[in-house]
């Protein structure tokens, strides 16, 4: 491709499908003529790859997520085309900026956290990889929310991200499945079973193409839109009742209009599972219906499809399969079901129980009817196979049946994954050997060998080329460029770690990321920081096994003993944090509140003197993560050891020269492992010291009071001194650290205090800090999307 024909096609485009010229157009006009132009290259690579999958017979890759956080694709689009300076050259012939072009594309709001953006990672390096996959997910019209911050307290306000349209998708009418709720289920003359569904709602596929490396190959990501089969009743329109007409079509719309709905009161909970099985019966329905037609015989499904769960969202799907091949396709249910274990894998993503979700048994029956039975013969099945095996009892039986008989009756939506499944991996070492002690033990001692390990990683074409360009050129010139195509060559830069040119072009290139987030920051929230400081960062989601509250409350304490002891040499430090809560978790939106408070007292202290600043950036998202991740120097990873199931964060702070901080939890264990002890900074307890103080008699009260700064910070939260307005704001909050402490931030806290000291003794010897950095860098190449793929594809999938 060259500058002359991207340019002149970027014209027609421009006048053609937006009926501008180039002297009137806006700069979101121009952006939609730039999307338009590499779509229309994107589309020769796309049709290429499916020809080529159909015309090889290769057997696809189905990874169903109810979340994608893709954020932007312009820049990704570009880069992986190879077309960036192109593009560049033929907007600046007219006058225009590619990156503040970049900047009019809206996030896609189809995901919140971790799940989300790994999924999207994996999309991108299966199509790296050469792959053939199709991305199965939900195009919600207004995400989860767009988060405001209205003094201190977090506002949910609905995403517009699909206002103006979205450049990048293509509706496919022709794919479009009925998706029924309710009715019953009746034998019909010739002893068959029908269910006779008592709603329909039409699932309409939009595709949304996914560009690999250098073009290698496009996959799809299909997400699917809902519609009533009848949306207006025109009697009742004209009989008066216009709300009502359109009654039906508001129920479907509710289906695909926000992720994570409100799950606090039973129309929340029924709306949830609504959109799980709606997302999962029309995806199984595309993916049968693809096989028969190219492949004849549906009983070679595991042969040519292989369907990944992202966790328990979609895990209805195997109830789906089933009542398709059994009750459509007239299998007998002991060959479905062999057919239903050989196709699909489950990947679990956390270790909470309360997680794993479940649905009250009656609103699964009456919504679900006939999946209800198939969960009984499953069920079935599994119990006196348990109760043959002769390695489990009672409690053991109970443990692994989809029915949760304890209480209110429930169908365990985890369990019915993991026995649906012929492989269940967890993501990192840990994670996965914890799933074999806590939350599997049962079914693990039923199935030894089917849980494995597959350790997250994420891409480095948009974690590393595309948001830090900078670092990008400086090792291309210090190693090649090698790592573009294997990360894994960044491990080049070893010997390299501690040459002091290198040094200095790695460290001129975070503060301009520095100095460019901090003017970022000061024209979004009016706070100046200085790029000089010790820039440390905690982004991800709010919750409490996440642990912000012990980042802010040892905050709290730094900024005591900078006021008590002004004669130290202290280290300058900023703390930025950013991430949404859930809208009905309240305790999540209390420390959002807090973290805001703290910053509004500490920047406005002169005693202080700019060595503590404190930013809640708002409405954290990806692009905001892109701006923050090149230009930290510290990275925050302190959960509750055994709790976090793995991360990424974690990965793109460190590929891009931060220093962690953290928990032995997760990835951060592996990532140890590979940057070295010296070169990351581990405190606190093990999971299984965290088990073991759960178990014993934990007085953390007796902790907090024998520790002074802890004991202080906690006392000046709980007495209002951050909350002048409301002095009882945070009493129960600091109670809680008192009464139960259930996330051990007071067990952990004079830990890491101790480590948060280390690091400010590493930060004073630039060198020794600069090293250590690019070890990180040069270490953390193994994290790559591109290595766990290829370990799915070999080692579940079968495509390799």
């Amino acid at each position: 491709m060259t500058t002359g024909n991207i340019e002149s096609d970027l014209i027609d485009v421009l006048r053609r499908r937006v009926g501008k010229d180039e002297f009137a157009a806006k700069p979101s006009d121009w952006f939609y003529a730039a999307a338009q132009t590499v779509r229309d290259r994107v589309i020769d690579h796309w049709i290429a790859s499916t020809r080529q999958t159909y015309a090889a017979g290769s057997k696809r890759v189905y990874y169903l997520s109810l979340e994608f956080l893709i954020g932007r694709l312009m820049r990704d689009t570009l880069s992986n085309l190879g077309l960036t300076r192109e593009m560049e050259r033929a907007l600046a012939d007219h006058g225009l900026d590619l990156a503040a072009i970049e900047e009019m594309e809206p996030d896609a709001a189809l995901g919140n956290g971790g799940l989300g953006r790994l999924a999207a990672c994996f999309m991108e390096s299966l199509a790296s990889l050469d792959i053939p996959a199709y991305g199965y997910g939900i195009r919600y019209v207004n995400g989860m929310f767009r988060q405001r911050i209205d003094d201190g307290w977090q506002v949910e306000l609905p995403e517009t991200w699909l206002a103006n349209g979205n450049p990048w998708e293509f509706k496919r009418r022709e794919s479009a499945y009925r998706i029924g709720f309710g009715g019953e289920v009746v034998e019909t003359a010739d002893g068959s079973i029908a269910w006779n569904p008592a709603e329909l709602i039409e699932a309409s596929a939009v595709d949304t193409p996914v560009v690999g490396w250098r073009g290698k190959r496009v996959n799809t990501l299909r997400l699917w839109t809902a519609n009533s089969l009848d949306p207006i009743k025109l009697d009742a329109f004209n009989a008066g009742d216009h709300a009502g007409a359109l009654a039906d079509q508001v129920r479907a719309d509710s289906l695909v209009r926000v992720l994570y709905p409100a799950d606090s009161n039973a129309s929340g909970q029924e709306l949830r599972l609504r959109q799980e099985y709606f997302f999962s019966s029309a995806s199984i329905q595309d993916i049968v219906r693809r096989h028969v037609q190219y492949h004849g015989d549906v009983t070679t499904l595991p042969d040519k499809a292989a369907i990944q769960l992202n966790d328990t969202h979609p895990a209805v799907s195997v109830a789906e399969l089933m009542r398709l091949l059994v009750d459509n396709h007239g299998l007998e249910f002991d060959e479905a079901w062999d057919i239903t274990k050989r196709t699909f894998g489950y990947t679990n993503h956390t270790l909470l129980p309360e997680a794993l979700e479940s649905w009250p048994l009656p609103l699964f029956e009456r919504l679900l009817p006939r999946h209800m039975q198939i969960v009984y013969a499953i069920n079935s099945r599994l119990l006196r196979e348990a109760r043959k095996s002769g390695v489990m009892d009672d409690d053991s039986i109970s443990a692994i049946s989809l029915i949760d008989e304890g209480g209110e009756r429930r169908v365990r939506m985890a369990n019915l994954a993991f026995a649906g499944a012929h492989s269940v991996n967890g993501v990192a070492a840990l994670h996965t050997e914890l799933m074999k002690t806590t939350v599997f033990s049962d079914l693990h001692k039923l199935y030894p060998t089917r849980i494995n390990n597959k350790t997250n990683g994420v891409t480095p074409r948009r974690w590393l080329q595309q948001c830090n360009p900078g670092l990008t050129a400086t090792i291309k010139d210090a190693i090649g460029d090698a790592f573009l195509d294997d990360t894994e060559k960044l491990v080049d830069l070893v010997p390299l770690a501690g040459d002091s040119t290198l040094q200095e072009r790695v460290a001129e290139v975070k503060r301009s990321n520095k100095v460019a987030l901090a003017k970022h920051i000061k024209d979004l929230m009016g706070v100046r920081l200085d790029p000089d400081a010790l820039f440390d960062v905690q982004i991800k989601r709010i919750h409490e096994y996440k642990r912000q509250l012990l980042n802010l409350v040892e905050t709290v304490a730094l900024y005591d003993q900078i006021r008590s002891h002004p004669e130290r040499d202290w280290v300058p430090r900023v703390k930025i944090f950013g991430g949404k809560a859930a809208s009905s978790y309240h305790n999540a939106k209390l420390v959002i509140k807090l973290a805001n408070d703290i910053a509004r007292r500490v920047n406005a202290d002169p005693s202080v003197g700019g060595l503590l600043k404190v930013v809640f950036v708002p409405n954290y998202n990806v692009t905001f993560a892109e701006r923050i991740i090149p230009a930290a120097d510290l990275s925050e990873q302190i959960s509750t050891a055994g709790m976090e199931a793995s991360g990424t964060g974690n990965m793109k702070f460190a590929l891009n020269g931060a220093l962690t901080i953290g928990t032995l939890d997760g990835a951060n264990i592996e990532i140890k492992d590979h940057v070295g002890d010296e070169n990351i900074f581990i405190f606190g307890m093990t999971a299984e010291e965290v088990a073991q103080k759960r178990a014993d008699t934990y007085n953390p009260r007796e902790l907090i009071e024998g520790s002074p700064e802890l004991h202080q910070a906690v006392e000046a939260i709980a007495s209002g001194v951050f909350s002048h307005d409301d002095p009882h704001r945070y009493t129960e909050l600091m109670a809680g650290l008192y009464d139960h402490d259930w996330f051990m931030v007071a067990a952990d806290f004079d830990a890491y205090a101790a480590a948060q000291r280390a690091v400010d003794r590493r930060w004073e010897d630039a060198a020794s800090w600069r090293k250590a950095a690019i070890h990180n860098i040069a270490k953390v190449g193994w994290f790559s999307s591109d290595r766990t793929i290829g370990e799915y594809a070999r080692e579940i999938w079968g495509v390799l």
